[in-house]
């Protein structure tokens, strides 16, 4: 059985069901509560990469800490630097299973990796 991992925010239900639906499937994943500086540039760089994504996709836009910053939303670097410093500012969750990862919102989302 592959490993799973989540990117995970306890205080957020959309991330506490997605951790619900990995359980429900027979795995315990590792879980990165990002919230608590478990964020690395290199971690997101590999989300990214694993989601076939630009890093703009990825930023939660609508987030007041976003607004009060002024990121140049197409420069990846700056995106992922952005929410290292700001993690409050990741779409959540994601999990990763194996090479595929997937933003799970909806968290049934998630269920195209089981």
């Amino acid at each position: 059985m592959e490993n799973v991992t989540i990117v995970h925010n306890p205080h957020c239900s959309k991330s506490r069901e997605a951790l619900k639906l990995i359980e429900s499937h027979g795995h315990e994943p590792k879980i990165i509560d990002y919230l608590k500086g478990e964020l690395t540039s290199e971690l997101l760089e590999n989300i990214v990469r694993l989601l076939k994504i630009h890093p703009r996709e990825i930023i939660r836009t609508k987030e007041d800490e976003y607004k009060t910053l002024s990121i140049d939303i197409n420069d990846g670097n700056e995106v992922i630097a952005a929410i290292v410093k700001h993690p409050k500012l990741l779409e959540r969750p994601i999990v990763i299973k194996g090479d595929k990862a997937i933003i799970g919102r909806p968290p049934e989302n998630i269920l195209a990796l089981f």
